[in-house]
């Protein structure tokens, strides 16, 4: 059980907080499956995700604030083996909900105590936006070769922050700059299916954070200006929405 909590919840943080731009978490969880939902305060990235088995002892809803705190409790040697992480829960409303998280190291004399974020706060503070929903005209799975390339045009344009998407003969084209600039371009995905009718902005450091995350990664792109990365972890399937941006 410890060991189970504590894989998802170091998956969890490393696939919101070590991001920095997603810096609270909310989680509606039954005995059936546990979601998670979060979103950049400029609204530039939604994640909507779900584990592959619910997590036993959290059904509720709940905020997780202050990630930096649970990351160096998550890290700390104290908690490396024979340890235990509960779920604190209390009973407000006639119904019993999960209010935090209580460390222990094996000993008996390291603890510490995590606190979640109450139902109507969370709600209040991640007003997430509902994604509707889009048609994906070009959808694949990014190469580790690609993704490099990417890093390495990202690197000599620093004065960039968004970088341009196209479609040109079968090939997804990623751009940086424009003409009156200093630019750069390449092929991101050759050979694919769909098409853009036009071209679309996201944010350098937002899909370069994702793509630079571990797990199987999908991208869908619409032609209606959104672009979805999914991150398979293995513990838990993470959906990453970007708006596309103006230039």
């Amino acid at each position: 059980m410890e060991n189970h909590m504590k894989d998802f919840l170091q998956d969890l943080v490393a696939h919101t907080h070590s991001l920095g731009f997603l810096p609270l978490i909310k989680i509606s969880a039954t005995d059936k499956e546990t979601v998670i939902e979060s979103m950049a305060e400029d609204r530039s990235v939604i994640l909507n995700a779900k584990t592959k088995e619910a997590i036993d002892d959290l059904e509720g809803v709940f905020g997780m604030p202050n990630l930096n705190k649970l990351d160096i409790h998550l890290k700390c040697p104290e908690y490396k083996e024979n340890f235990t992480i509960k779920v604190v829960k209390q009973e407000r409303n006639g119904e019993t909900i999960p209010t935090g998280l209580h460390f222990q190291n094996g000993a008996g004399d390291f603890e510490n105590d995590y606190r979640f974020m109450n139902t109507e706060i969370i709600n209040d503070k991640l007003k997430t936006v509902k994604f509707k929903g889009a048609s994906w005209n070009i959808e694949f799975a990014p190469t580790m070769a690609s993704i490099q390339k990417l890093k390495f045009q990202a690197s000599a344009h620093t004065e960039e922050q968004t970088f341009q998407v196209r479609t040109d003969n079968n090939n997804l084209v990623f751009s940086f700059g424009d003409a009156s600039t200093h630019a750069g371009s390449f092929t991101f995905q050759a050979g694919v299916t769909g098409k853009l009718k036009q071209a679309w902005s996201w944010p350098v450091v937002q899909v370069m954070s994702i793509l630079n995350l571990t797990g199987d990664k999908t991208m869908r792109i619409s032609d209606a200006g959104a672009l979805q990365i999914t991150v398979d972890s293995g513990i838990t399937e993470y959906e990453y929405i970007l708006p596309a941006q103006s230039k």
